[in-house]
């Protein structure tokens, strides 16, 4: 009982420090954009485009498109199969209309944020932690949460709008390319029926989801990069625990902006 207190005591001290963090780093963004302006702005470069050996490939963007590129192919393949099972695989432009914007999407590009420009901020600040050079930075005067955290922040932010946007461009023509190409539906079909069911509205919510993402993830990975501790291995420790726990917020995030932008009536546009 005493071990179990002990353990519940630790981790809402743990929820407190980070909700701590966090509220810091938002309210600084500001701060970093105007002092630290170079800096977010070669973070921005750095997350859509990458750096280093990354950038031959194009960074982020060509990972998540690849991502939801396949994803979407996935959704064509077994919509189209499903459907066809009951007689109305005309309905796949629908299955990709409908899916890929509020499901698969998001979530594959929540999944490819955390896993390539998340996991890399994590390394990032937590090898400058363990060195001590966030120690140097406060010492000759620059804020270390600003520069390191809320830079970051903002330029995940930034960056996720023209990746998203690649993202879904890509599932959608891996959809209509698996269901047209592979299976042999029309073109003129597949398309009426993608577009009946294909909301203005939700790619604008969807975008929106995709920048809250975008929020979340960076603050996690962020956090758990400053806070790192034990040397290398604790970075490693560090890299980790954030994915972990910014794929849990990923799909939190969905299901919350689902819940909240969609209800649980789910109903369709069969206007057009």
């Amino acid at each position: 009982m005493f071990l179990r207190a002990k353990w519940l005591k630790r981790a809402v001290d743990e929820i407190g420090t980070q909700a701590v963090f966090y509220r810091k780093a938002i309210v600084e963004i500001p701060l970093a954009l105007v002092h630290y302006r170079r800096e977010t702005l070669r973070l921005i470069a750095e997350v859509a485009l990458g750096s280093g050996a990354l950038a031959v490939i194009g960074g982020t963007i060509v990972i998540v498109g690849f991502l939801t590129m396949s994803a979407g192919a996935v959704v064509a393949l077994q919509g189209y199969t499903i459907l066809g099972d009951i007689g109305v695989e005309a309905l796949t432009g629908f299955i990709a209309a409908y899916v890929n914007v509020r499901v698969a999407a998001p979530v594959i590009a929540g999944v490819g944020l955390a896993a390539t420009i998340g996991a890399g901020a994590t390394a990032q600040i937590g090898a400058m932690r363990i060195s001590e050079e966030i120690d140097a930075l406060e010492v000759i005067g620059v804020r270390s949460v600003p520069y390191l955290a809320s830079s970051r922040i903002l330029a995940g932010m930034v960056a996720i709008v023209p990746v998203y946007g690649v993202a879904l461009i890509a599932s959608f023509l891996a959809s209509r390319t698996a269901t047209v190409v592979v299976y042999g539906q029309s073109g003129g079909v597949y398309d009426h029926y993608f577009y009946t069911f294909l909301v203005p509205t939700d790619l604008l919510w969807s975008f929106l989801q995709a920048i809250l993402m975008g929020l979340v993830v960076m603050l996690i990975h962020t956090y758990f990069g400053y806070t790192a501790s034990g040397g290398p291995a604790g970075v490693g420790e560090a890299v980790g625990r954030a994915v972990r726990s910014s794929l849990a917020a990923v799909v939190f995030v969905t299901l919350a902006v689902s819940l909240a932008v969609y209800g649980t009536s789910g109903k369709f546009n069969f206007a057009g």
